[in-house]
């Protein structure tokens, strides 16, 4: 089964409890371990539960699309905060949210640990790895998706956009609009799967309806992604024009972003590459980026729209951090609950009609 259902004993790791607090982690729904995966899911839906985490601890992708490993620790660093924080009236507004779990990555990542990019025949396997991985993380998501819920997705690299997409265009039966936060396109050929083609792949094959990518670095995207992003319809707003050239402002170009990718009719996925943030232990690391705060209104402002259906947070690579892997643990711990949390806060208490009347 592609999906590892997680267990209260599971997160026993992560978790620090002190007398007289409650924290997020003792108010998790679990998945039933004894019912098949859509029985258990519309079980979780009847408990009045709305939103789900699920992890995917992997780095493939990145080192297919030539790039640095450390992304299978972005799952671990977000639960060692996330878990830990508050259960209060502020995080409750939500209601109970389901732990899902993780996509079964482990064989595939111990596959993938040995090969060497810089030899061709074994970065072709590492990009069959890839496209390995989309179908456990489609398979996955597409019940997720009929189930109803809105879908947290943290870990792993940005190919794991490519799968959500299909997943999610398959659960509603048309194309889906995306909004992207990233200083890459990620419209790279078709020349295998890795993390930077998922939305070319996903164009390619008329899952994808309108896309626009927010905070696009002009120097970090080749001509021909540049020439088949525009060929594709698609929009975007540099960093450059907002920050060095002051064309437009931050809040002007979210408004734009907001207003493209709603335009139509169809879901919506908030994507959101975690390179895109200034000084964050991420898979490409930078330090010309957005902050903290800014990532987390854009994700708050689309999380809004009822038709949006899932939050992915990808590429945090906590090994990555200049002062190693325990500071990077708690960098994108920190980083990854804030932005989790916008998109529940903007979540509580709207209702999709749609979603709602197809689970009944």
């Amino acid at each position: 089964m592609s999906l590892h259902r997680y267990q209260p004993t599971d997160l026993e790791l992560w978790q620090k409890k002190r007398p007289q607090e409650e924290r997020l982690a003792e108010k998790l729904l679990f998945l039933s371990a004894d019912l098949p995966l859509a029985d258990a899911l519309l079980a979780a839906r009847q408990q009045h539960c709305k939103v789900a985490l699920l992890g995917i601890p992997e780095d493939i992708g990145p080192r297919a699309n030539l790039g640095l490993g450390g992304a299978d620790q972005g799952w671990s660093a977000f639960l060692s905060v996330w878990l830990n924080l508050q259960a209060n009236a502020f995080s409750q507004k939500i209601g109970p949210v389901l732990m899902a779990g993780t996509v079964q990555c482990d064989d595939l990542q111990h596959q993938a640990n040995d090969l060497d990019v810089s030899q061709p025949k074994q970065l072709q396997q590492l990009r069959a790895l890839c496209t390995e991985l989309d179908q456990r993380v489609e398979d996955v998501m597409v019940q997720l998706f009929q189930a109803g819920f809105y879908v947290v997705v943290i870990g792993g690299g940005h190919n794991n956009a490519y799968p959500l997409i299909k997943a999610l265009a398959a659960a509603t039966e048309q194309p889906i609009h995306c909004a992207n936060l990233d200083p890459h396109a990620d419209f790279r050929p078709q020349e295998g799967r890795h993390s930077g083609n998922g939305f070319s792949y996903a164009w390619q094959q008329q899952l994808l309806a309108n896309y626009f990518v927010l905070g696009l670095h002009e120097l970090k995207n080749s001509q021909a992604s540049i020439d088949q992003l525009q060929q594709a319809g698609a929009e975007f707003i540099s960093l450059q024009a907002m920050f060095t050239r002051q064309q437009i402002s931050w809040q002007e170009a979210l408004d734009r972003c907001i207003d493209f990718v709603a335009d139509s009719t169809g879901s919506i996925g908030i994507e959101l590459d975690t390179d895109s943030i200034e000084l964050m232990p991420a898979s490409a690391f930078t330090t010309v980026g957005v902050s903290v705060h800014q990532a987390a209104q854009y994700v708050h402002q689309l999380a809004f729209l009822p038709r949006s259906r899932y939050l992915h947070l990808a590429e945090a690579a906590p090994a990555r951090h200049p002062a190693g892997q325990a500071a990077g643990m708690q960098h994108c711990g920190q980083v990854l609950a804030a932005l989790c949390d916008a998109f529940m806060q903007a979540k509580a208490g709207l209702v999709d009609s749609h979603v709602d009347a197809a689970i009944g």
